[in-house]
């Protein structure tokens, strides 16, 4: 039920929704967003979506407004009311005061002939047949439509700020998410050491380069450039094969061209790389010298994955 009454919203949209999508985006203020009871539950999701895509939003609940909140309301604020029935005494109470503020209301309402949807000067239509409720009076489809509708407001909004991921990630600087949209390769490897060993180092050396930095890795360099990789797996290998390895050198156990990555990539494509190619450490170059050296670890460790 509740799948096929938002298949049925696109059919309820008209004229209002584009000239409500302008009016908040044309607006000097911010947008306050009102309900009572599971509208208000909604309104309040409406409100931290529009905040994370650029929209400025308060959420104000009906009940408390007509007791002191209406202070919240500026001269330039677009207000949202939502409301199923579009007649609830809250909303009868709210709405001639909102009126009389000047401000300019926007009604999400499944009743478009109700109180509120004769008073708004947009309405948004979010009519549904039924509840998915068995006995049509818990708000389910009704609530999830009115969601859907705040959505379709934010996305649409968003897509006129031209709201880039690199503005999301301003929003959400914290969690995984954030991570993945702001963290560079840089700000991870910085912080690990640097193993580097060159074309003739010796065996002995090589294995004290990589035991104490700790990395399970070294770099090959000849002049700062990257020439070839090391790893612990490399070591083993090597002595499957030889019985004396004392006079090799790590030109003799190194892959050569290994993959690497720029110090200003994201963070996200050094995971990227490191799973196409099997692989838990990434080489890291800046200006084409090498700069250290990035682990799985330490993005597992920053939430990237």
């Amino acid at each position: 039920m509740e799948s096929e009454s938002i298949s049925n919203l696109a059919n309820l949209i008209t004229d209002d929704f584009a000239k409500a999508v302008k009016l908040i985006y044309t607006s000097k203020g911010r947008v306050i967003i009102t309900g009572i009871g599971k509208s208000a539950i909604i309104a309040n999701k409406i409100v931290a979506t529009l905040n994370s895509t650029g929209t400025p939003a308060v959420f104000m609940h009906a009940a408390d407004a007509i007791h002191g909140d209406l202070g919240l309301i500026l001269k330039d604020d677009v207000v949202i009311c939502i409301s199923k029935s579009g007649n609830t005494p809250e909303i009868k109470v709210l709405v001639p005061l909102i009126k009389s503020a000047k401000n300019k209301m926007i009604a999400i309402t499944g009743n478009t002939a109700s109180f509120l949807g004769q008073q708004a000067d947009y309405i948004l239509n979010a009519f549904v047949e039924q509840e998915a409720c068995p006995n049509n009076l818990a708000p389910t489809t009704s609530t999830t439509a009115q969601l859907v509708i705040g959505d379709a407001l934010a996305v649409c909004l968003l897509d006129l700020r031209g709201f880039s991921s690199n503005d999301f990630a301003k929003y959400h600087p914290g969690g995984a998410l954030g991570k993945k949209l702001y963290l560079r390769v840089h700000d991870i490897s910085s912080v690990n050491e640097k193993p580097k060993v060159h074309l003739d180092t010796s065996i002995k050396n090589i294995i004290i380069e990589i035991t104490e930095k700790m990395l399970g890795v070294t770099a090959v360099v000849e002049n700062e450039k990257i020439v070839g990789i090391i790893t612990d797996g490399d070591l083993r290998r090597m002595l499957t094969k030889v019985d004396d390895f004392s006079t090799l050198t790590a030109k003799d156990i190194m892959s050569p061209n290994p993959k690497h990555i720029n110090v200003d990539a994201m963070a996200v494509d050094a995971l990227e790389t490191m799973e196409t190619n099997g692989i838990s450490q990434l080489l890291v170059e800046n200006n084409g010298n090498y700069a250290g050296v990035v682990h799985l670890h330490d993005l597992i460790k920053e939430g990237i994955i």
